[in-house]
């Protein structure tokens, strides 16, 4: 009896201690446990990764630190691992800002993008054009009209000095040129002469400079607008629009061909060849020294010899430059557009310098005539 009853107890406690495992397991990974000692596994930040996606707009603070869910958990569990990377922390909206780049430009979305050329250049549209003869001595994709962002500044500036308005009279920056470029250094109340606001548009691109040109234009911007496109005319671009004064509309369009026209046109202006090749300018606004730069590398470094230039950003178009430089003594007009990069179209430059200077004068031929 003793011994039957020492083998009921042993036989008790065994059965005790085996009932007791898997309330232990669960005890481990039970959630009122996690809390009080998070766990370094992939999974659990997989839950609340999955929960801070459902948060409301706002909670930044929650999606910041969930934010490293979304690599892929090293635990050997492939499905683990797929769960890993569909967890949407954020979402991501399209941008408006026209400068942001957040959307395709014209030309890519046209599949000019990447078409390969002799010179290897990074621009979807590239052109040289000798400044004398009009003979194109190069060409890729010229036919096509496409947004040109700031280069629209150069017909502006031909504009106002086609009506010829007093350069030192002082015009001021007003909540409607505000209106038209949300970030600038020229705040309303901002009070500069009609030289500087040139000066500043072609120089350093400033659209509030380009915009106030245009609103102290006599009638205003739809009168300025009006003579932008006559100028144009005028000129024989016929492939050509402009609809406001700073190129941050897609519906300011050219043809390569144009825009040669309208630089070697441009180029005739001795302020225009003057102000956009400035370096630098320094100004004080509201009793603040600000230093304004050429968004041209090349006029800054000196590497080129530029006589005019302007550069154009917006996603629509892409990078793009336009200028006039002399190369082996000859003065050429060269256009680039939708360039894949910043620097792109200023290596573009240099390559089409690299090239120019290369050649035998006797092998430069004429692909055809500039009408």
């Amino acid at each position: 009896m003793r011994l039957q009853s020492r083998l009921g107890v042993a036989l008790w406690m065994t059965l005790f201690a085996v009932s007791c495992i898997p309330d232990a397991a669960i005890a481990q990974t039970s959630p009122s446990n996690q809390k009080q000692a998070p766990s370094k596994d992939k999974p659990k930040q997989n839950q609340s990764a999955n929960k801070a996606s459902t948060a409301k707009p706002g909670s930044t603070n929650k999606t910041s630190k969930t934010s490293k869910a979304t690599k892929p958990a090293k635990t050997g569990n492939a499905n683990t691992a797929k769960k890993t990377k569909d967890v949407r922390v954020t979402v991501t909206r399209p941008a408006n800002n026209a400068t942001t780049g957040s959307r395709p430009s014209f030309a890519t979305a046209m599949g000019l993008r990447g078409q390969h050329d002799d010179l290897s250049l990074k621009s979807s549209v590239a052109m040289v054009v000798n400044q004398d003869t009009n003979d194109v001595l190069f060409e890729k994709n010229t036919g096509v009209s496409l947004p040109i962002a700031s280069i629209t500044k150069l017909m502006g500036a031909m504009v106002v000095l086609d009506a010829d308005l007093p350069l030192d009279e002082s015009i001021k920056i007003n909540a409607e040129d505000a209106r038209s470029y949300g970030k600038s250094r020229l705040a309303t109340g901002t009070s500069l002469t009609r030289r500087e606001a040139m000066l500043l548009s072609l120089m350093s691109s400033e659209n509030r400079a380009a915009y106030t040109l245009g609103r102290n234009y006599p009638g205003g911007i739809p009168a300025f607008v009006a003579a932008m496109n006559q100028k144009a005319r005028d000129l024989g671009m016929r492939n050509s629009r402009f609809a406001d004064p700073s190129g941050l509309s897609s519906e300011n369009v050219a043809s390569a061909d144009d825009l040669a026209k309208m630089v070697s046109a441009s180029y005739q202006y001795k302020a225009i060849r003057e102000y956009s090749t400035w370096p630098d300018l320094t100004m004080v606004i509201n009793n603040r020294p600000q230093t304004f730069l050429n968004t041209n590398r090349l006029v800054r470094s000196g590497d080129m010899d530029i006589g005019l230039q302007k550069t154009g950003f917006i996603s629509a178009a892409g990078k793009c430059l336009v200028m006039q430089a002399n190369i082996n003594g000859s003065p050429l007009l060269l256009v680039f557009l939708d360039s894949v990069g910043t620097q792109s179209r200023f290596a573009d430059a240099v390559r089409v310098k690299d090239w120019y200077q290369q050649m035998d004068p006797s092998e430069i031929r004429s692909l055809r005539r500039l009408m």
